[in-house]
């Protein structure tokens, strides 16, 4: 079940209980519902006649403890503590969770100091160890506990009864939070105009750019199909002419080659004996002479 549920329940049962109880039987309703450990909204209970009732007659200070409760926090209470009740151990720890969320209201990033002073707390380690078991794990804030910075982090915080005189400046608040949005909803519309011309714009030149290649397919297929056979005798020609560079090469390099083997003959008839054979053991200590690759 969630926070808001189970609120809207304890309020109906707290609302009920109030409604057939007057004057000073009071009493133990509003101390029970001021400590109990889920409560955390009281407009509704303050709103019931038998409690308006208490206005001025001498149980008016059970009136004053709910307004505390509903708007206040343990500051408040320390500054009027002469005029009102003394506390349940309960109501103490409910009234500093109350001190959490109305700071919470105003700033996101709490500095320890100031938790410190506003539920009065002695050290760190007290401080940090409320803010876990009595204000995260019951939910009424998400946070996070930056112990380098000192601080308190606020992620989310339940809300609280509206003080007297607060409907208006809420009301002013959420007409410009409207206006804000009608901008920009105003806006975005605007860009999305904007885009939707902008897409229609690429998607006329991008066909204009289609149409185009097409006729310049179209243009060389024309040009193609009244060309065909002067470009084959082209391509004949060019074919021929490389054959022709191809066989000339060969005639050189055939030539080049015949060249170079009646020039070694003669070297080797140079180095020949009289009788045309060569003494091998006068040459033994020359080194042999290797046939050439062509003879």
């Amino acid at each position: 079940m969630d926070i808001e549920q189970r609120q809207a329940e304890l309020i109906d049962h707290f609302v009920k209980k109030a409604l057939v109880n007057k004057g000073s039987a009071l009493a133990p309703v509003i101390v029970e519902a001021t400590s109990h450990p889920s409560l955390f909204a009281f407009s509704e209970i303050l709103s019931v006649p038998t409690v308006i009732e208490l206005e001025g007659t001498e149980s008016s200070v059970l009136l004053d403890v709910l307004r505390l409760f509903a708007h206040g926090t343990w500051s408040d209470y320390k500054n009027n503590i002469s005029r009102l009740p003394p506390l349940v151990p309960d109501q103490i720890l409910k009234l500093k969770q109350l001190t959490v969320l109305t700071l919470a209201e105003t700033n996101k990033v709490l500095p320890y100091d100031q938790l410190m002073q506003e539920i009065d707390v002695r050290n760190v380690r007290e401080l940090e160890d409320f803010l876990i078991n009595e204000c995260m794990y019951a939910g009424v804030v998400r946070a996070k506990l930056n112990q380098l910075r000192r601080c308190f982090e606020i992620q989310f915080a339940a809300g609280r009864d509206l003080r007297p005189g607060q409907l208006g400046s809420m009301i002013e608040t959420l007409s410009n939070w409207l206006t804000t949005s009608d901008n920009l909803l105003v806006s975005i519309k605007e860009k999305i105009k904007w885009a939707d011309n902008r897409s229609e714009l690429d998607k006329k030149h991008r066909k204009d750019i289609e149409d185009r290649v097409e006729d310049v397919k179209k243009s060389l297929a024309i040009k193609l199909a009244s060309q065909g056979n002067g470009l084959r005798i082209e391509l004949y020609s060019i074919t021929g002419i490389c054959w022709s560079m191809c066989l000339t090469y060969v005639v050189a390099e055939v030539t080049n080659c015949e060249q170079a083997d009646m020039d070694f003959r003669g070297h080797d008839e140079n180095f020949s004996e009289p009788g045309g054979v060569m003494d091998y053991e006068e040459d033994r200590s020359r080194p042999k002479r290797r046939r050439h690759p062509f003879l």
